[in-house]
């Protein structure tokens, strides 16, 4: 029996008019000449000029074309793109082929999910219902007549983990979204994932604050009081070594020399701008608390870059590596 480490990578086109094409292509150049970096992108075949093509019937034909070609599982209603110039019309093939891609790694044909980037304001008027990637692959992964499994965002780069405890919402939100009592199931889905995708034996977290240093026993804010240190507490009485809420300004760096090796930040941009100052192109997006693993890179469409043909592939490549280190890390696991 295969194991999924051994599988190809199902990458998801994306955005065609936005950087995906591009990076797919470079990353196709860049990893091509080693078999155990074996992906094939689910799109359609004329986005990716600059390299040869093999169109694909299924998942298992990926492995002898991608030494000679960038094996393309072909979508069908191919719409003329113009890149940097984004196409309502093309929003049917983008969930497709994120559709097939989540279905591929649930019926155990390819090893992970990669997704290039989408522009979810184009999909939204299309009737797309959900907040993002994130969320929609989640609900793909529901058993049927099950809730889907809650997914966690952790991006990675430049030596951190962080995951997000909350994630496309206002910052008006953000306090009464801390108080329905997610920050446990968070934090034991963290813990988890860094155990069995990233193999670490005995994880080490910590809980960012959400106010300026971190609340400063309450003179600046008491959800550190009142949510976040409580919610420590309970994972330290279960058996996870995590903090109680630290200072946003200084946790990251508490995180780079060892003490933590992960952070859960209370926003959005609280956890993504360490991330991306340290490494703007070659971070991942990794959600954690699925039954596959899934990856991303960690940037937009990048529409200007796909229009002047200057789009970094750095992103997507650590991100198919990230997949196929941790498939390896979760099937060592599962042995």
């Amino acid at each position: 029996m295969t194991t999924p480490s051994a599988l190809p990578l199902a990458l998801s086109m994306g955005d065609p008019a936005g950087c995906g094409p591009q990076i797919t292509m470079a990353a196709w150049k860049a990893l091509h000449a080693d078999p155990a970096n074996t992906f094939y992108v689910i799109g359609w075949p004329g986005l990716y000029p600059g390299v040869p093509v093999e169109i694909i019937a299924a998942p298992a034909e990926a492995a002898a074309v991608f030494p000679r070609a960038l094996p393309v599982l072909a979508l069908e209603n191919a719409r003329p793109v113009t890149p940097g110039t984004p196409d309502p019309e093309t929003a049917a093939g983008i969930i497709a082929a994120i559709t097939l891609a989540t279905g591929h790694a649930l019926r155990g044909l390819a090893g992970a999910v990669v997704t290039n980037p989408i522009n979810k304001a184009l999909l939204y008027g299309q009737g797309f219902r959900f907040p993002g990637h994130t969320e929609f692959i989640a609900d793909l992964c529901a058993p049927e007549g099950r809730a889907a499994p809650e997914p966690v965002m952790m991006l990675t780069g430049g030596g951190l983990r962080v995951a997000l405890a909350t994630i496309h919402m206002p910052y008006t939100a953000v306090p009464a979204a801390l108080a329905d009592g997610r920050l446990p199931r968070i934090a034991r889905i963290t813990h988890a994932a860094l155990k069995q995708n990233f193999g670490l034996p005995a994880p080490r977290l910590a809980f960012t604050g959400l106010n300026p240093h971190a609340g400063e026993d309450g003179t600046i804010g008491r959800e550190e009081i009142e949510i976040i240190n409580p919610a420590a507490a309970r994972l330290r009485a279960e058996g996870i070594d995590i903090s109680d809420a630290r200072p946003g300004d200084t946790v990251f760096a508490e995180a780079l020399s060892g003490r933590f090796d992960a952070v859960i930040a209370m926003t959005h941009d609280q956890g993504l701008i360490p991330v991306k100052t340290l490494d703007m192109w070659g971070g991942v997006n990794t959600t954690l608390g699925l039954p596959l693993i899934r990856t991303s890179p960690d940037h937009g469409t990048a529409y200007d870059a796909a229009a002047a043909g200057t789009a970094k592939p750095d992103s997507l490549i650590a991100a198919l590596h990230a997949a196929r280190e941790q498939a390896a890390h979760r099937a060592r696991n599962a042995a």
